[in-house]
């Protein structure tokens, strides 16, 4: 099992090769991608919106007095995704070759799962595009929602899987049951 110590820059100056955008002062750098290959690249992240039964009824059937929630959201989420980089201070950014947001409404738990997919031909991955796609499609539903539901709960963001670069494929596993 890897400790703080591991991850962090060691006292003689010398980096762990895990934090690749510390330079060898520890300093934070963007990592140089130039000569890495460009090869098709993906990423799927989830995401859930907790909410009253009521609040989801009225997405469903689109009565939000604010408008069609889902396509707001998903076109926010596409943005996101386009956008990382202006977000996440040392995110590559990217020419994304495409982005997929899905909505999965479940009455029974009263949620929304919201599922996003990024794709890219690049020298880096596309995790940070999809979960970003992610967290701002359910910050735009809280948003939508919120004169009639402060109490939603955004939750459960993670990378489900990516495929494509140097690391290879990732597959999330939930090891918590």
């Amino acid at each position: 099992m890897q400790t703080k110590k591991d991850r962090q820059v060691s006292g003689d100056g010398t980096r762990s090769a895990e934090l690749s955008h510390l330079d060898e002062q520890g300093k934070a750098r963007m990592v140089d991608v130039t000569q890495k290959e460009e090869t098709s690249r993906r990423a799927k992240a989830i995401g859930l919106v907790r909410m009253q039964p009521e609040t989801l009824q009225k997405i469903l059937n689109s009565e939000m007095k604010k408008g069609d929630v889902l396509a707001v959201a998903r076109i926010a989420g596409i943005q996101a995704a386009k956008k990382c980089a202006d977000l996440i201070p040392l995110c590559h950014p990217l020419p994304i070759t495409g982005v997929d947001i899905s909505f999965e409404p479940d009455g029974d738990q009263a949620m929304l799962k919201i599922v996003a997919e990024c794709r890219v031909k690049g020298p880096t991955g596309v995790e940070m595009e999809a979960l970003t796609a992610v967290s701002v499609s359910a910050l735009t539903i809280y948003d939508m929602c919120k004169a009639v539901d402060k109490g939603m709960v955004i939750t459960d963001i993670r990378l489900l899987e990516k495929s494509g670069g140097k690391s290879g494929d990732y597959r999330y596993e939930d090891t918590q049951d």
